[in-house]
């Protein structure tokens, strides 16, 4: 932190007005805004304005994106820190366009009032660089490095391993969001390490600020994100009122009556008549019932074959009842991006009343005033279901109403276990990655192809992150050996090496080859054969979305799929 920073902030910490932090400009556009700060809010605004590395932990609504940004705008507002820009680091690439559209709407309102006061208006540039980003838009932000920089894991790893490096010289904000979600997996691990990386690149501290809903141990998350650095944890006491249940939908679930409404053959036996042992025919009207008794539902599943199933089977049922139009869209990852923004702004709208979405909604996305959420199956986790059910009665001190619905009779347990478990705030334990050696080859290697890299000092940067805390030397240098093609066993001697090395100097660098395959082949994420869904006839190509390549293997010219609500005919696979 720049000692002009310093300054405003002990000037303020004399007075209990948690906005005596801020210049008078943002001071009175936040007090015209909102009534107060959050208590979350006012402890994170103290502490990250001191300068120290912040995990703030509280419950949707709470003003989590405010707390971790308005330090950070008001100082580049006072351009107190010449240079000074701020990382933004999301899990999600549609969160992440979120919260640009969340931080415009702020600024704008600012130089509106900066005009109207003879102030100078405050010019702070956005830019978001994501998969879906063009390449005119990435080359843009290398020439003119934008203030606040919106990225995800993956695409910081690709701005660290290329040119583009040069966009975060002069970073020294870092806010990771929804920490929780990167905490006790590998890809968190991937991204610990290219936090490390960026203070490579800037050559001075990044302070580091994480977001996150409730999580436990918290300890752990904090040590995730400074790794070996302190961590002021600011979690003051808060309590989310869930109003959920699990719904039975029939009265036996041993012998559940006919079907209430027309079968799919979907629920016929192999003879063509009806399956009357399921619950699902059942589970589909008690669901259309609830969505047309609410403004606004989102109905998750756990899987983008049941989220497809389930959308078509609602809007069916709903033609049968008199509706017309369309009631629910389904929202997740093999949707297009367009398609997902336009469910997801139709919902907002009122112009649907539901949408059945995947994990694809699960994270903070600003999905608006949603009444009611709904589980078909029991949720995956305690702290997916604290998520899930959060969407609904989003502001703070609301109440957040859902049902779950079994949707076999051995799922009736699993959803009252992990209902009440939420209830009692009982969610599973985090446990970060220790020493994922396939991650770490991947950053090695990465960092070789930026520069001749000795061995020692990638050693240190490794250790500082925390999945590696307990990473031993002999262990790395095993790692080294094997990108350096010193293979335990002749049988490997075939594969190429990864990285060469300079004897006089005893760096290693990376090879041409894997270079071109750490820009490639970057993150943890399981890479699936896709193929695009295109519509025919169209005068210019229109994207619908993506099947995965097993979905396309078994299908033929003449298939009829399902996708994102709609029904869709293959006249071409190519």
């Amino acid at each position: 932190m720049r000692e002009a920073d310093r300054a405003v902030a002990r000037s303020a910490s004399s007075t209990s007005d948690p906005l005596a932090l801020f210049s008078p400009l943002v001071r009175s556009w936040f007090a015209d805004t909102y009534r107060e700060p959050t208590a979350a809010q006012a402890e994170a605004w103290q502490a990250i304005s001191r300068g120290d590395h912040t995990l703030v932990i509280a419950p949707t609504g709470s003003g989590k994106t405010l707390a971790a940004f308005l330090w950070s705008l008001d100082r580049l507002i006072r351009r107190a820190s010449p240079g000074g820009r701020v990382l933004y680091v999301s899990p999600l690439r549609a969160l992440a366009v979120d919260i640009e559209r969340n931080l415009r709407g702020p600024l704008g309102e600012i130089r509106r009032r900066a005009r109207a006061s003879g102030i100078p208006a405050p010019d702070i540039s956005l830019g978001v660089r994501t998969g879906d980003t063009p390449p005119s838009q990435r080359r843009a932000l290398i020439r003119r490095p934008p203030d606040i920089l919106i990225t995800t894991p993956e695409s910081l790893f690709l701005l660290l391993t290329s040119r583009a490096q040069e966009a975060l010289r002069g970073v020294d904000v870092v806010i990771v969001d929804e920490v929780h979600a990167l905490a006790d997996n590998k890809r968190g691990a991937h991204l610990a390490l290219s936090l490390e990386r960026l203070e490579m690149v800037t050559g001075a501290p990044v302070q580091r600020i994480g977001l996150s809903a409730t999580v436990r141990p918290v300890e752990t998350v904090a040590e995730f994100l400074g790794g070996d650095r302190p961590v002021r944890v600011v979690h003051p006491p808060a309590s989310k009122e869930f109003d959920v249940r699990v719904v039975v939908p029939v009265p036996d679930m041993t012998t559940p009556p006919p079907p209430p409404e027309p079968l799919d053959d979907e629920h016929r036996d192999a003879d063509g008549y009806p399956a009357r042992t399921t619950l699902w025919p059942h589970v589909v009207t008690r669901l259309a019932d609830a969505i047309e008794a609410h403004r606004s539902t989102i109905v998750f599943t756990n899987s983008r074959r049941l989220a497809e199933r389930l959308t078509a089977q609602l809007n069916r049922l709903a033609v049968r009842r008199g509706h017309s139009g369309e009631v629910a869209r389904a929202h997740h990852g093999s949707v297009s991006r367009e398609q997902r923004r336009l469910t997801e702004e139709m919902l907002k709208n009122g112009r649907i009343p539901a949408v059945v979405a995947t994990s694809s909604l699960e994270l903070g996305i600003d999905m608006g005033a949603v009444e009611l959420v709904a589980q078909v199956e029991p949720p995956p986790s305690v702290s997916a279901a604290i998520q899930r059910f959060g969407r609904a009665g989003h502001q703070l001190g609301e109440i957040s109403r859902g049902i779950v619905f079994p949707k076999h009779r051995s799922q009736l347990v699993p959803a009252a276990v992990i209902v009440d478990r939420m209830r009692r705030g009982e969610i599973e334990t985090v446990r970060i990655p220790e020493n994922p050696l396939d991650v770490l080859a991947q950053h090695v290697v990465a960092m070789a192809a930026t520069a001749p890299r000795h061995p020692d000092e990638l050693f240190r940067v490794v250790r500082r992150a925390a999945p590696y805390r307990r990473l031993t030397r002999t262990m790395f240098d095993s790692v080294v050996d094997l990108l350096l093609g010193r293979y335990a066993s002749p049988h490997l001697a075939s594969l190429r090496p990864r990285l060469i090395l300079d004897e006089p100097t005893g760096t290693v660098s990376a090879s041409r080859e894997a270079a071109r395959i750490a820009l490639t082949n970057a993150g943890t994420i399981p890479d699936r054969g896709q193929y695009a869904v295109f519509l025919a006839g169209a005068e210019k190509p229109s994207r619908v979305g993506e099947l995965d390549e097993e979905m396309v293997y078994e299908s033929r010219v003449g298939t009829v799929f399902t996708l994102g609500s709609s029904s869709w005919r293959i006249v071409d696979i190519g």
